[in-house]
């Protein structure tokens, strides 16, 4: 293919993705340019509010949530007693201090 040929398709295809770009929508919340925007959906007042609504409902029902399972762990607690360490059960690790400066002397 001719230069002349590919660098006009290119040109023509750089025309194509500018007038695409102009047109395209913008995200969530921003708007188009003048001749092209309009207001978003979620911009609605009407959204907006169903918006805040699903939220307050969301949280609701972690908070919900949240407090069923600490009841659940509180009766399990009570139900089962404290929980106790078998005698035969290995000691952990005494972890070592760090060597001067913050490094391990492996390092």
């Amino acid at each position: 293919m001719s230069d002349r040929m590919t660098l006009s398709l290119l040109a023509l295809f750089a025309l194509l993705m500018i007038a695409l770009a102009a047109v395209w929508p913008q995200g969530l919340g921003d708007r188009s340019p003048r001749p092209f925007g309009h207001v978003p959906a979620q911009r609605t007042p009407a959204m907006q509010d169903a918006l805040a609504r699903a939220d307050a409902k969301a949280q609701k029902q972690i908070a919900e949530n949240r407090a069923a399972a600490e009841a659940a762990k509180r009766a399990a607690a009570s139900r089962n007693g404290p929980l106790k360490l078998s005698p035969h059960a290995m000691p952990l690790p005494a972890a070592k201090a760090p060597a001067a400066g913050g490094l391990r002397p492996d390092q």
